[in-house]
C-alpha cells in the first residue's frame, strides 16, 4: 500500500487526482483501437483513481466552494473507485471474448473504454462535489455515459433499452433538477444570491433557518428525482432492460455503483431536510418507498427466466432494504444502512462477474438453458453459488450481519414494520434459492467447452464480504458509526 501512495507525484492534489486521471485517460482511449492496450490503460487509470482515494485517507484538503472530502463521502470514493479497479479487470478478459466473438469492433472498444472512464469521472465528480448544482450535472453525466454503454451491442433490444433509461432518467434527473432548485430558493433568503446558497457546507450550517414548506416540496422533488436512479418501485422501469441487454461490467457498475451515486445525493438532502426541525421527517417515506421496493422485487424474482434481468430485480430489493435502514435512521439504523450498501455493492458486482463468464460460455443468458454449472464448470459453478449465499443473507457473509442489524433495530422500534421487513427478505430468499438450484445443480445443459474467466476480481470481491461477515475491524466500526451520526 506505501509503495502505491508513494507512486503519486509529490505535491499531487490526491482530490483532483480522482477526477482529472479518468478524464485524461478517456481522451487518451478514444483514440486508441488496440485492445490489450486499451484494456491495460484502462487498468492503470483505474488504479491510479483508487491509489489518489486511498491518499484521501491520509491527506485530505480543506473544502472549497466546489469539491470537498468529508467523513461521509470518503466511504461512498473508496467504494466507487474499489469497484471501478476490479470491474475494469473483469473487463478485461470479458470484452476480450466479445471482441473474439464479433459482438464489438475496435470502434467499439475505443468507445467503451473512454466512456468507461467518463463514467467513473462523472460518478467520482458527483460524489467530491461540495455544490448541489455541479453534483446533479455529475449525476447526469454518469447516467448519459451508461445510457450510451448499455445500447453499445446496436440490437433491438439494447437500443430499446438505451432508450427506456434514457427517457425515464431524464424524467427522473428533470424532477431532481427542480428539487435542487427549490432548495437554493429556500436558501437565498438566508444565505444570499450567488453561489454561496448552492454550497453544500453553507448549506447545511444554515438548514435550520430555511423556509420550511420550500423543503418540504424539495425533498418530494428529490425523493422522486433521485429515488429514480437509486431505482425503487415504482420508480424501477428502466433497471431491468439495462442490466440484461448492456455488456455485464456495465451490470456490475450499476448496481455496484450508480445506484450508490444516486443514494449519495439524496443522503446528502436528508441531512440537509433533517437539520431543520419545522421541515418534513425524511424517515417515513424512506421507509415507505424502501418496503415497497423489496416486496415487490422479491415477487418479481420469481416470473424472471433471464439471468442478468432476475439480479437486477435482486438490486432493486437490496436498495429497498438499504433505503429502509435509512428511513429507520438513529446509530443502528444508520449503521446497518452503509454496511448493507457496501456489502450489496461489493456481492452484486462480484455476481454480475461471475454471470458474465457463465452467459459467455453457454452462450445465452436464459437460466433454463445453463443447467448444471457445478458439473461443468465447477469453479465458477460453486463462485456463483457462493456470491449468491452471500447475497441472500446466509451467514458468514456480511449481507446476513447488516441484514441482522436492520431487522433487529426494527424489532425494537417498529415490530408491525419488522414482520414486513422479514415477509420480503424470506420471499426474496426463496426466489434466489429457486433459480440457484436451477442453474447451478440442475441437469447438464447448454455447452461444456473451456471458459476463459477472470477469477481474480470475484475471488477478491466475496473474500472482503466473507471476512466483514466474521469479523470487521475496530477502526472500520468506529468510522461507520460516526458517519451513522452524521446521517442523524
Amino acid at each position: 500500500m506505501n509503495a502505491l501512495l508513494s507512486a503519486l507525484p509529490p505535491g499531487f492534489d490526491p482530490l483532483l487526482g480522482v477526477l482529472v486521471i479518468p478524464l485524461v485517460f478517456a481522451a487518451i482511449l478514444a483514440m486508441l483501437p488496440a485492445y490489450r492496450i486499451s484494456a491495460g490503460l484502462n487498468i492503470v487509470a483505474s488504479l491510479g483513481s483508487l491509489a489518489c482515494a486511498i491518499s484521501l485517507l491520509f491527506a485530505r484538503p480543506p473544502p472549497h466552494e466546489y469539491l470537498m472530502v468529508d467523513d461521509f463521502n470518503i466511504v461512498f470514493i473508496l467504494l466507487n473507485t474499489f469497484i471501478g479497479f476490479t470491474t475494469s479487470t473483469f473487463s478485461a478478459s470479458y470484452i476480450a471474448h466479445e471482441l473474439e466473438i464479433g459482438r464489438l469492433t475496435a470502434w467499439h472498444l475505443r468507445f467503451y473504454h473512454a466512456m468507461f472512464q467518463l463514467m467513473l469521472f462523472g460518478m467520482n465528480l458527483a460524489l467530491v462535489a461540495n455544490n448541489i448544482g455541479l453534483m446533479w450535472v455529475a449525476v447526469e453525466l454518469a447516467t448519459l455515459t451508461t445510457v450510451l454503454m448499455v445500447g453499445i451491442y446496436r440490437t433491438h433490444e439494447a437500443l430499446e433499452a438505451a432508450w427506456k433509461y434514457f427517457i425515464l432518467g431524464s424524467v427522473g434527473i428533470a424532477l431532481a433538477l427542480f428539487g435542487t432548485i427549490l432548495v437554493y430558493l429556500a436558501a437565498r433568503p438566508v444565505i444570499g444570491e450567488g453561489m454561496d446558497a448552492m454550497v453544500w457546507t453553507t448549506l447545511v450550517e444554515h438548514a435550520r433557518d430555511f423556509d420550511p414548506s420550500l423543503l418540504n416540496i424539495a425533498f418530494i422533488f428529490l425523493l422522486l428525482g433521485y429515488g429514480t436512479k437509486v431505482g425503487l418501485a415504482p420508480l424501477h422501469a428502466w433497471l431491468p432492460d439495462a442490466h440484461a441487454e448492456g455488456p455485464t461490467p456495465i451490470s456490475a457498475v450499476l448496481s455496484g455503483l450508480l445506484l450508490n451515486v444516486a443514494l449519495y445525493a439524496l443522503l446528502r438532502f436528508k441531512i440537509l431536510i433533517a437539520a431543520n426541525s419545522s421541515a418534513i421527517a425524511p424517515g417515513p417515506l424512506l421507509i415507505g418507498l424502501g418496503l415497497l421496493s423489496l416486496i415487490f422485487a422479491g415477487f418479481m424474482l420469481y416470473r424472471r427466466r433471464d439471468i442478468k434481468r432476475m439480479f437486477a430485480y435482486s438490486s432493486i430489493e437490496h436498495m429497498g432494504i438499504i433505503v429502509f435502514a435509512f428511513g429507520m435512521a438513529g446509530p443502528l439504523g444508520n449503521l446497518a444502512g452503509l454496511l448493507q450498501m457496501t456489502m450489496h455493492s461489493l456481492t452484486k458486482s462480484a455476481i454480475f462477474f461471475t454471470v458474465g463468464h457463465v452467459a459467455q460460455v453457454k452462450g445465452t443468458q436464459r437460466m433454463a438453458d445453463m443447467g448444471g454449472l457445478t458439473t461443468t464448470h465447477p469453479l465458477l459453478g460453486w463462485l456463483l453459488v457462493a456470491g449468491v449465499a452471500a447475497i441472500a443473507g446466509l451467514p458468514p457473509f456480511g449481507v446476513f450481519t447488516s441484514e441482522f442489524l436492520v431487522v433487529t433495530t426494527t424489532f425494537a422500534r417498529e415490530p408491525v414494520l419488522a414482520v414486513l421487513l422479514i415477509f420480503g427478505l424470506l420471499l426474496s430468499f426463496g426466489a434466489l434459492l429457486l433459480r440457484l438450484t436451477e442453474v447451478a445443480f440442475g441437469e447438464v445443459k447448454g455447452p461444456t467447452g473451456p471458459v476463459h474467466a477472470s477469477y481474480l476480481p470475484v475471488i477478491a470481491h466475496l473474500s472482503l464480504v466473507l471476512v466483514a461477515g466474521i469479523w470487521l475491524p475496530p477502526p472500520l466500526v468506529a468510522w461507520f458509526q460516526h458517519v451513522a451520526a452524521l446521517l442523524g
